[in-house]
């Protein structure tokens, strides 16, 4: 007979889970494993994994619209309980006997993953993010067989790879969505080049991902454009967010203005919304990458791409070597992500605010200081 979540692991663990697809997340008990684990407790417990595990505390866990769709099953991949929660910051407080990389006391973070299958050409490229076979931090099954659990809760372990070091000046709570919509646009514009000073990057939807899309874009010396269908965001956009032009993506003599201006676009939308007139605002050899999932295929014209050389793409989030980097470059040009901080208790109504499109713009647990075990 399985075991329940509270009695999986030796160590026990609380948090806040989503039963069913109601997604209500209510208060939940379960246990971890073993992060210092010697061949005797191995022997004994059948841990002999745990040798290169980190333990940390939980300080703060941002809240990512993917919560929200894993918390619902709205990809049809959940597994219940789920306990969300990818942008997990925290403090150290146990190291396996063979972690060569932390010690108990270090700030560190942990994003998506929390495995991979460490043998394919994706992972021996340092690109995890891309092995077919990789553990998300949440709601997967990990290596043992037992379910992965998330940041909504007062502890965390994983395997010292998937940890990452925080760099010393860069904020904890404003900090931790750049382990998911920090990587995930951070990525985008180093791989496909748009990271150069002068580039001219257009920025599609400005939430949780566009926002930060603009920091990193500006950090690297960009030309940035936000594209939006609402002139409500426009005050945000030039003088909050510091972007050099606005364009109403609705209205056709703006759109005609800018056409064949911009070296790539960063699309954040997951709504349905129409790609052509995108696809007209690049230069030859331009690129529109997509980094939202709208519900509905996209519909392109091939002439439109062919006449202008023009490329259609999209990018998932980054691998471990290049979130680290991200941090570091983040910490260096002072790029963290607009913040609401909140207490545990707060999470359900900040879900479906997140479903509204009610924050600016992210969500941060203040995990460490509001969630209390029974």
């Amino acid at each position: 007979m399985a075991k329940s979540p509270e009695y999986e692991h030796p160590i026990k663990a609380y948090g806040y889970a989503a039963r069913d697809t109601s997604g209500v997340l209510s208060p939940f008990t379960f246990s971890r494993r073993y992060a210092l684990c010697d061949l005797i407790f191995g022997s004994l417990l059948n841990m002999s994994t745990g040798d290169k595990d980190v333990r940390l505390k939980v300080l703060y866990c941002g809240i990512c619209h993917s919560d929200l769709h894993f918390a619902k099953n709205e990809w049809r991949m959940s597994t219940y309980p789920i306990l969300p929660g990818h942008e997990i910051v925290g403090v150290v407080t146990e190291v396996g006997s063979k972690v060569e990389k932390f010690k108990v006391g270090d700030t560190v973070g942990v994003g998506c993953l929390v495995g991979t299958c460490g043998s394919c050409e994706c992972c021996a490229n340092d690109l995890e993010s891309y092995c077919p076979k990789q553990i998300l931090t949440y709601g997967f099954l990990y290596h043992d067989g037992t379910l992965t659990y998330g940041g909504y809760s007062d502890h965390m372990v994983a395997d010292e790879h998937f940890v990452l070091r925080w760099p010393e000046n860069l904020p904890l709570d404003s900090g931790a969505p750049l382990l998911c919509a920090g990587i995930t646009t951070y990525s985008p514009l180093r791989h496909f080049g748009l990271d150069k000073p002068g580039m001219k990057v257009g920025v599609v939807g400005l939430g949780g991902l566009g926002h930060v899309a603009v920091k990193f874009a500006k950090a690297f010396g960009a030309e940035v454009t936000v594209l939006s269908t609402s002139s409500a965001k426009k005050q945000e956009a030039l003088q909050g967010l510091k972007a050099d032009h606005f364009i109403v993506s609705k209205d056709p003599e703006q759109m005609q203005r800018a056409t064949s201006s911009l070296d790539g676009i960063i699309d954040t939308v997951s709504a349905s919304h129409p790609i052509e007139p995108l696809l007209s605002v690049l230069k030859q050899d331009g690129k529109l990458v997509f980094l939202g999932v709208p519900e509905k295929p996209v519909e392109i014209s091939a002439y439109s791409l062919m006449m202008g050389r023009k490329i259609v793409t999209g990018s998932a989030t980054g691998g471990l070597k290049e979130t680290q980097e991200m941090l570091d470059f983040a910490a260096k040009h002072g790029v963290t992500a607009d913040i609401e901080l909140i207490p545990i208790d707060y999470v359900n109504t900040a879900m479906d605010r997140v479903l509204k499109s009610d924050v600016r713009y992210r969500f941060v647990i203040d995990v460490a200081n509001t969630l209390k075990a029974p």
